[in-house]
């Protein structure tokens, strides 16, 4: 069984450090030394988007020697950014169904009708028994960077629309404890929970550690798992109407509370708000698409810089698995956007994935919470 091998692979120990959202800043080690973190991997792409032929000649890595070093760059940071980002708010532990909607606002009884019909259309109310896990796995299709960049007097776009292929396995016991597995391009990022630690692994930066409160992988999210999309929206409000497509929605926005995203501060980098949009067919009154915006403000040598990374997912194709009705395919775009309090320039990154869901299985014999240990150079680096 592929949980019974993870539990036997071993990890090369690697430093701990946050598992961030955005670009570094140069942070330090203990030592002085400049450390590499999931942010930089932008920052480093701008740099060689900016230097692409003179960096030609450049020594191979770890992608091969037939990959250029733009190319190199474009696939960490499509791993980076896309391969298992966390959703923006840690699920409500108070069960939808057992809110009161008297004496609360409009908009926040009127999101609770909504997220009781998106229920009741994806089978949850008919179940008489919660699955125990579920096991899913699919194909990607993640699809290089277009950058522009602007100087406040022209605008130049670069890169291109080639793309990598995919494959991952998902495993999940409950919303909290969860373990993912993506392979794009012979390369495999790792991530997975406990229900106490939220960790990932990539081959260039180790082993890292989210900070803040428990919040479940956005793929789950995306149609897998209704009753956690749910629990998302547990304390949402209705903005109002919006078509997408050819569909009428209601818009549900939810917040993350301010203290959540303050401890998500690291070094200079200061999380200003990540919210969520929930777009839900008035027609089907299933979830058909998401969007999350993460602003983060940095202060660096006097300058200040934001970074806004934005996550809009399409979602559909939803076919009935167990009595419930599953999204089986999908597309995600994200931007990241860097822009300056006085400067005109601004330098703005899309990229894309492509998602189609092969298999889900609910209830899988055998599947323990050893599965979803994490590695055991996070147990060595987090002090009791």
């Amino acid at each position: 069984m592929a949980s019974r091998s993870r539990r036997k692979q071993r990890w090369c120990p690697q430093p701990l450090t946050p598992l961030m959202e955005g670009p570094d800043f140069g942070m330090e080690d203990h030592q002085g030394n400049k450390k590499e973190s999931s942010w930089e991997i932008i920052r480093e792409w701008f740099r060689i988007q900016r230097n692409v032929d003179s960096l030609s000649s450049s020594p191979m890595s770890l992608y091969g020697p037939h990959i250029p070093p733009a190319q190199h760059q474009d696939l960490r940071l499509l791993l980076g950014v896309l391969g298992c980002p966390l959703a923006p708010i840690p699920i409500s532990n108070n069960p939808v169904s057992t809110l009161h909607i008297k004496d609360i606002p409009l908009e926040t009884s009127t999101a609770y009708y909504i997220i009781q019909q998106y229920l009741a259309a994806a089978g949850c109310l008919k179940q008489q028994r919660c699955a125990k896990n579920m096991y899913a796995s699919g194909m990607v299709k993640l699809i290089r960077c277009e950058t522009e960049i602007s100087t406040g007097k022209n605008v130049k776009t670069m890169g291109s629309r080639t793309g990598e292929n995919g494959c991952f396995v998902l495993w999940r016991m409950s919303p909290e404890m969860w373990s993912l597995e993506l392979a794009v391009a012979g390369n495999k990022v790792v991530a997975g929970s406990d229900g106490k630690i939220v960790w990932r692994h990539t081959p260039w930066l180790g082993t890292h550690a989210a900070k803040g409160p428990q919040r479940p992988l956005r793929r789950i999210i995306q149609g897998l798992d209704p009753k956690s999309t749910a629990g998302l929206f547990g304390k949402a409000q209705c903005l109002g109407e919006k078509r997408i497509g050819e569909d009428a929605c209601f818009v549900l926005k939810v917040a993350a509370d301010r203290e959540a995203v303050m401890e998500r501060n690291e070094g200079p980098a200061e999380v200003i708000r990540h919210v969520l949009y929930g777009y839900f067919s008035q027609r089907s009154g299933l979830l058909i698409y998401m969007e999350d915006s993460h602003l983060t403000r940095v202060h660096s040598e006097g300058d200040t810089i934001y970074w806004e990374t934005t996550i809009g997912s399409s979602i559909g194709d939803y076919r009935d698995v167990d009595g419930l009705l599953i999204a089986h395919q999908g597309r995600t775009v994200a931007t990241v956007f860097r822009f300056g309090d006085t400067s005109m320039e601004h330098t703005r990154t899309r990229m894309e994935e492509l998602w189609t869901i092969n298999d889900v299985v609910f209830d899988v014999p055998g599947l323990s919470t050893d599965s979803f240990i994490p590695p055991a150079d996070i147990f060595h680096t987090i002090s009791p």
